[in-house]
C-alpha cells in the first residue's frame, strides 16, 4: 500500500502521546563522566512479552519513507510506505538532498497512518525497530533519529535492522514459518547480492555485483530507451510484446564459478545497439515500438539468465535446497516465473517476497524481532552505516577458489 503525503490529515495523535508520555514517566540519562561503554545508552533489556506485543518499524533508507506494527508472531497490522517517486522521476534516479527532505515532511505523518491503521495507541508499542543500514546517509538519520526519539520519550527498546537482511526477511514473513538455512538473493536498485543466511540474524555475503545492481541497470536502460523512471516497471511492460532472442546481449560470468555479478557490459551493449557506437559510419535502425520492446526483452532475458544461473550455482556450492529472493527487482513477472521453474527443475524449496513487500517498506524490519530475542538491543548513540554493501577484491578472488 503506497499512500501519498498529501493523503494525510496529520492529528496531534504522536504529539499528544509523547507529551503524555514525557509527564507521567519523566526520566533522566546519566552521561558517563569518561570513557562511553558500549552499552551505555542501551534500552532495557529483553522481557517476556506475549505473542501479540507490538513492534514500530521504520524504514528511510533510500526513497521511501515507511512505518509498520508488526506483532511478536509475525502478524502485520499496518504497512504504510510513501512513495517519491515524483519527486526524483525527471532526474531518472533518486537525489539524496531531495530524498532526505521529503523524509523530513513525511516521517510523522506515515508513523502516524501506520498507528492509525494498525487501531493501536502510540503507547501500546513494546519495541521499536528501525533500518539503520545501508542506504543514503541523509535518508537513513531521518529514520533513526525519529525512532531513537520514540524509543527515549516512550522508554521503549530500540533494535537497529539491516536493510537487506530485511528484504530476505520478507521471505519469512510470507512463508509464515522458519525457512533458514537458505541462499537468499537481494536484487534492488541498489544491490545484487547473494547471501548464505545461517539464520535470520547470520548472512554471509558469498556474491555481489562488482558495478551496476540489476535494478540500476534495468533503470538506466529505460532512459536509453526513451521510457520513464522508475525504469525496472517499464521494461518489464514494455518486453512483454517484444522477442527475447533478438539481441544476444552479454551474460557476463554466466560461465564463470564465481559468484558475482556485472551488469555495465549488458547496459552499454544495449547503449550501442540503440544509438550506434561512436565512430561508426552507419546510423542504428529507428527505435520503434516494436525495437524498443525486442531490446527491453532481450535485455530483461539476459539479466534473468545471470540472476537464475547465479542462483544454480550458490545452491550447489553450498549444498543449499532453500533460496528466498526478494528486493524491487524480484517483483518482475517474468524473473519469478524463471525462478519458479529452476525449483521445479532442481527440486528446491523457493520463497519469493510478496510483491507488496519487494520494493521499500517497513514491515520487512520485523526481522528486529529475531534481534530483540537475541537481546541485540541498540543503544541510543546508534549511528547509520550509509553507503552500499560490495565485496572486496581480496573477497571476489576468494570466491572464485
Amino acid at each position: 500500500m503506497t499512500v501519498r503525503v498529501e493523503q494525510f490529515n496529520c492529528s496531534p495523535l504522536i504529539q499528544d502521546a509523547l507529551f503524555d508520555c514525557g509527564r507521567s514517566a519523566p526520566r533522566s540519562i546519566r552521561v558517563p563522566s569518561s570513557g562511553l561503554s558500549p552499552n551505555a545508552f542501551s534500552m532495557n533489556a529483553p522481557a517476556t512479552l506475549s505473542p501479540s506485543s507490538l513492534m514500530l518499524a521504520i524504514e528511510s533508507s533510500c526513497d521511501e519513507t515507511a512505518a509498520a506494527v508488526v506483532t511478536k508472531d509475525l502478524r502485520i497490522l499496518s504497512s504504510v510506505v510513501a512513495s517519491q517517486n515524483e519527486l526524483h522521476e525527471r532526474f531518472g534516479g533518486v537525489v539524496p538532498e531531495i530524498a532526505s527532505r521529503a523524509h523530513v515532511q513525511r516521517i510523522l505523518p506515515v508513523i502516524d497512518d501506520a498507528i492509525r491503521k494498525a487501531g493501536i495507541q502510540l503507547r501500546d508499542i513494546s519495541v521499536i525497530g528501525v533500518v539503520t543500514q545501508p542506504g543514503l546517509v541523509g535518508s537513513l538519520l531521518v529514520g533513526l533519529t525519529a525512532a531513537k526519539t520514540l524509543a527515549l520519550v516512550l522508554d521503549k527498546p530500540l533494535v537497529a535492522v539491516n536493510h537487506i537482511e530485511g528484504h530476505i526477511y520478507a521471505c519469512r514473513l510470507a512463508a509464515g514459518r522458519d525457512i533458514f538455512p537458505s541462499i537468499g538473493l537481494v536484487v534492488s536498485g541498489g544491490h545484487t547480492n547473494l547471501y548464505h543466511c545461517r539464520s535470520a540474524t547470520q548472512f554471509d555475503l558469498i556474491g555481489a555485483t562488482i558495478d551496476d545492481a540489476a535494478g540500476e541497470a534495468f533503470d538506466k536502460v529505460a532512459s536509453v530507451l526513451g521510457l520513464p523512471y522508475p525504469g525496472g516497471p517499464m521494461i518489464e511492460k514494455v518486453a512483454q510484446t517484444g522477442n527475447s532472442q533478438a539481441f544476444r546481449f552479454p551474460r557476463t560470468f554466466i560461465k564463470e564459478d564465481r559468484l558475482d555479478f556485472s551488469f555495465s557490459g549488458v547496459k552499454t551493449s544495449v547503449l550501442y545497439e540503440a544509438n550506434g557506437q561512436p565512430g561508426a559510419h552507419s546510423q542504428p535502425p529507428a527505435l520503434t515500438e516494436a525495437r524498443i520492446a525486442d531490446i527491453a526483452a532481450s535485455f530483461q532475458a539476459a539479466v534473468i539468465d545471470v540472476l537464475v544461473t547465479k542462483c544454480r550455482q550458490a545452491l550447489r556450492r553450498f549444498d543449499c535446497k532453500t533460496l528466498c529472493v526478494g528486493g524491487g527487482v524480484a517483483a518482475n513477472s517474468a524473473f519469478r516465473q524463471a525462478l519458479e521453474e529452476l525449483a521445479r527443475r532442481d527440486r528446491i524449496e523457493l520463497h519469493l517476497s510478496p510483491r507488496e513487500y519487494c520494493t521499500d517498506n517497513a514491515a520487512m524490519a520485523a526481522v528486529g524481532w529475531e534481534l530483540y530475542a537475541e537481546g541485540r538491543l541498540a543503544p541510543l548513540d546508534q549511528d547509520v552505516v550509509p553507503g552500499l554493501v560490495r565485496k572486496s577484491e581480496s573477497e571476489s578472488a576468494a570466491s572464485t577458489t
